[in-house]
């Protein structure tokens, strides 16, 4: 379980640091930071798979997602008594993501390339990654050490150089994974690919999660919910059949979930309510009936990861459905740390009633993003591998 993540100088996220559980709700009013976290987080996950500079681009590169205010902020400039203005810098600009459990940290730092005449100058550059033991870095914990194009790995007491030609739009995830030699780049590895993100289902009339599919086992719903019917399917058969039950007739009381398998190997679901004569197919379901069955596929999954990120699923439907999905989110928590970003009061409400949740209320201050009441002894423990270079 990842318990810290820090983000620096990333739009609104500053210098970020959160404690998290098994069960975290982000909230906040809006443009309080919410999507800018959940961004993060998405970039996180590129390191893994070798996307974060494509993924940077997307946003419009990287000097666009520095943070666009001063340098450093200062009492006065909060207070009002001084203007909020900023000056040449001091350090050099570098958006730095990172997060710790038990067992390991990483942290990774990108920054603008030197002038080159090379079309692809303004790529970002990967100046910093490290991996070390333990949920705090300290120089003496340190396990895979990173300085541009020089990749080096503690062997006992001494260090062993890697490669030192290492590609600087490529994470050392991807050039020197080695479940020998170095075991705990594939274990982060690994980890960080079995992310999921599940945000914003379509439930349009051509959604793909209404139309009959070519049914296989399906352990983990795909992003765009086609495989809907064959992960319910798969639930009933391999999965937690009795959960299933219970999270449908939560929400409808007296309804009936059943997947109409064809003869072409096709799946369909089919949804019977109280007091209707005949089933409904997926074609007839409301957009909060089809996205609430989504989410019921992704929380009940008969293979749990490590990390479940969902963004406002409370999105198309009715508040009343909203105590039943909360019911299964903290369900599914017990197996996989969930990350629920929400502005819906009632889900908040629910999620919040548990005890093992942790709310992390967002605000900014002068365009940065905080978290309400966090002080400096609120903070985990953090340190940049990179701090001052």
């Amino acid at each position: 379980m990842i318990n810290t993540i820090s983000i620096g100088n990333y739009r609104s996220l500053l210098n970020l640091v959160i404690p998290l559980s098994n069960l975290n709700v982000v909230t906040g009013a809006n443009a309080s930071g919410k999507s800018n976290l959940y961004k993060s987080l998405r970039l996180l996950a590129e390191t893994a798979q070798g996307g974060v500079v494509n993924a940077l681009a997307k946003e419009g590169g990287l000097d666009s997602t520095f943070w666009a205010g001063p340098e450093n902020i200062t009492k006065k400039m909060i207070s009002g008594e001084l203007l909020v203005q900023g000056g040449p810098r001091q350090s050099r600009a570098r958006l730095r993501l990172g997060f710790s459990s038990d067992d390991f940290g990483y942290a990774i730092s990108l920054g603008l390339p030197t002038p080159s005449n090379s079309a692809f100058s303004l790529d970002p550059e990967i100046k910093k990654e490290s991996i070390w033991a333990g949920n705090a870095y300290r120089p003496a914990s340190l396990l895979v050490d990173r300085e541009g194009s020089l990749i080096k790995v503690r062997s006992d007491r001494s260090w062993e150089v890697v490669t030192q030609y290492a590609s600087s739009f490529d994470s050392l995830f991807s050039q020197i994974a080695d479940p020998v030699r170095t075991p705990e780049v594939v274990s982060i590895r690994d980890n960080i690919r079995n992310w999921r993100f599940y945000d914003h289902f379509r439930t349009d009339a051509d959604a793909p999660a209404r139309q009959p599919q070519l049914g296989t086992r399906t352990p983990i719903l795909d992003n765009d919910g086609h495989d809907l019917a064959a992960a319910l399917q798969t639930i009933k058969e391999i999965g937690d059949s009795q959960a299933l039950s219970e999270a449908i007739n939560d929400a409808f009381p007296g309804a009936k979930l059943d997947i109409l398998m064809q003869n072409n190997g096709r799946f369909s679901v089919e949804f019977s309510q109280y007091g209707l004569l005949r089933p409904l197919s997926g074609f007839e379901l409301s957009d909060g009936t089809l996205r609430y069955l989504l989410w019921v596929a992704v929380l009940l999954t008969p293979r749990p990861p490590p990390l479940m990120v969902l963004n406002e699923p409370e999105t198309s439907l009715h508040p009343d459905l909203l105590p039943a999905l909360a019911k299964l989110i903290i369900k599914a928590s017990k197996f996989t740390q969930v990350w629920v970003v929400s502005h819906a009061s009632r889900l908040i409400a629910a999620l919040e009633s548990s005890e093992d949740c942790n709310s992390i209320r967002l605000e900014k201050e002068l365009g940065q993003t905080k978290v309400v009441g966090q002080g400096i002894l609120d903070e985990p423990m953090w340190a940049w591998p990179d701090k001052g270079k």
